[in-house]
């Protein structure tokens, strides 16, 4: 399992990667797309929209279920990774460069994990 330590990461299993103070980028971290296998869809949020922490942003679709992403912070959508609408499958073979949403105005973020207490995190629910 790749977790690269320079992320953030939320027990829900999304990476952050801040871009600035208040900007950053949210996926689905390696151990998540590993859980899910291979990814077919994915429902991104709508620009604008107010991403609240713990709730879900959006949705991917694998060839085993349909999986709620929840934004791991709150803040508001400013960018959504288009590519991934005709390549979900980015997300598997590369899940720290597929980002599925940016955004800004960012808050609550002091639940992030950094990558070790991530790694533990996950050690525990396997």
């Amino acid at each position: 399992m790749k977790t690269p330590a320079e992320l953030k990461y939320a027990k829900t299993h999304e990476w952050v990667r801040f871009t600035s103070e208040t900007e950053c980028e949210v996926g689905l971290s390696d151990y998540a797309q590993d859980a899910l296998g291979d990814l077919v869809f994915v429902n991104l949020p709508e620009v604008d929209a107010a991403a609240v922490k713990g709730e879900t942003i959006c949705d991917v679709e694998s060839v085993k279920a349909v999986s709620d992403v929840y934004a791991p912070v709150s803040g508001t959508v400013c960018e959504v990774n288009e590519e991934l609408l005709d390549s979900p499958e980015k997300i598997n073979s590369d899940p720290y460069g597929a980002w599925l949403f940016r955004l800004t105005d960012v808050t609550d973020t002091d639940d992030l994990m950094d990558a070790e207490a991530y790694i533990s995190c996950c050690e525990e629910e396997a």
